[in-house]
């Protein structure tokens, strides 16, 4: 059930009219008919001239709002949603506004935010409705949501854990408290949690991201054949490919999934050959960039050492070419630019990634199966391994290595001196022109 039926069959049962909208009664009930009607633009005439007749009516700013947002949606208008927006921000503002009325229009008003991508005021509307009904557990649970879609991870775990002071038994709650815990690093507290999340049968609580983070919490604190259990339970309940291939964003087609694969069997051994050709000049620039003071390397920021250093310097992303830093690698970028499959890859990245002594990496995987991965060797000392699926290689300098990354692997680097390799990504060659085209960007 979409926010917007929720909310309409709400109104219809709380009657959220105060003394003045009684006063009125057969004005609106005249706009709120051409709504039901579907008579959009007709409604929002009305209720815009009704609203200038009665500016202390919240249900008939509240009519006007609800046509705004219908027509916002007709015509994919964002002008029209801010509008709308706006409405429903100004009725709980209104003199003896009904509280029942205040949270149909937060609420509504959070969803359309939210939809805007803009998910801090989505959760300020929604801790507005919690303060007036602070034990209204379906509103707690959505604040609680909305704080983890922006990262506000300690304020999603404290909303959770008053969700279970009120309801135990939510198995929603506990899923979402356990993430909550886990990507605060806290994995003993979140393991027990999301187990009885992602058992409890809930609507909502046995998404792959929580099984995703419980197999890695259990995997970091020691636990690892006790992480492919919960894996392979995934993987037969469709929510994962395979227990080893848990990427979450996938193609909607099957797609040949092994973990290493040759040149040839890629489909771009030409332009995996031109890479191999100039690899000097890819290493010359990647070395140069590598001074702290003109450089630019970045930590890897998605929590995946177990201990060591891992940066890395992206050149494109989401098919877009970061330009700043393709000023300072020239002439590996006019090498890119003549492999569209690579730079034109929505889902992967082009980028050189420098590996300090002492760095292990913990097993994961990427987020989509729709991408093969290429590792070019630029300074590879001794003692550094890749595993992938169950099998551990090495790179060598000049050469080319190719994964899947969307199935599990793990990287370890025992030696002395800094690693150096050039990532380049490419669409997997299964999908047609009109899935590349029509992906979201990763």
């Amino acid at each position: 059930m979409s926010q917007e039926s929720k909310a309409n069959k709400e109104k219809k049962t709380v009657d959220p009219k105060n003394t003045y909208d009684r006063s009125i009664a057969k004005e609106l009930n005249k706009g709120m008919a051409l709504l039901d009607k579907q008579k959009v633009e007709d409604a929002l005439r009305y209720f815009r001239q009704l609203v200038e007749e009665h500016p202390k009516s919240p249900l008939a700013l509240y009519g006007k709002a609800v046509a705004l947002d219908k027509l916002a949606d007709q015509r994919r208008s964002n002008d029209l949603l801010q509008e709308c927006i706006q409405n429903y921000r100004k009725i709980p503002e209104l003199p003896d506004c009904p509280a029942e009325l205040k949270k149909i229009a937060l609420v509504r008003m959070a969803g359309r935010l939210s939809f805007l991508g803009r998910m801090r005021q989505a959760a300020a509307a929604l801790e507005k409705v919690a303060s007036l009904f602070p034990s209204d557990v379906k509103v707690l649970k959505d604040l609680g949501v909305q704080y983890l879609m922006y990262g506000n991870n300690q304020d999603a775990e404290k909303v959770f854990k008053k969700v279970l002071k009120l309801n135990p038994g939510s198995g929603f709650a506990k899923s979402h408290l356990g993430f909550a815990l886990k990507v605060q690093l806290h994995y003993q507290e979140a393991i027990p949690f999301l187990i009885e999340g992602v058992t409890s049968g809930d609507p909502g609580a046995d998404d792959g991201r929580f099984y995703f983070h419980l197999g890695d919490a259990l995997t970091r604190t020691g636990k690892p054949e006790e992480a492919n259990k919960w894996y392979a339970d995934a993987a037969r309940k469709g929510i994962f490919l395979s227990a080893m291939q848990r990427s979450l964003y996938n193609a909607d087609t099957s797609l040949t999934a092994k973990p290493w694969w040759t040149p040839e069997e890629t489909g771009y051994a030409e332009e995996l050959r031109k890479l191999e050709k100039n690899w000097h000049v890819i290493r010359e620039e990647g070395l140069a960039i590598m001074d702290q003071k003109s450089g630019g390397f970045i930590p890897e920021e998605e929590n995946l050492r177990d201990t060591g250093d891992w940066k890395q310097f992206t050149l494109y992303q989401q098919g877009r070419k970061q330009v700043a830093n393709c000023r300072k690698t020239p002439r590996t970028c006019a090498i890119m630019d003549t492999i569209p499959d690579a730079i034109g890859c929505k889902r992967g990245q082009v980028k050189f990634s420098v590996m300090l002594p002492g760095t292990h990496v913990w097993p994961h995987t990427g987020p989509t199966n729709c991408r093969l991965r290429s590792h070019l060797g630029l300074v590879i000392p001794d003692n550094v391994f890749i595993r992938v699926g169950t099998a551990t290689k090495t790179w060598q300098e000049g050469k080319v290595i190719i994964i899947d990354d969307s199935i599990d692997h793990e990287v370890w680097h025992n030696g002395t001196s800094f690693r150096l390799i050039f990532i380049v990504d490419f669409w997997h060659p299964e999908l047609t022109p009109r899935q590349r085209a029509t992906l979201t960007p990763i």
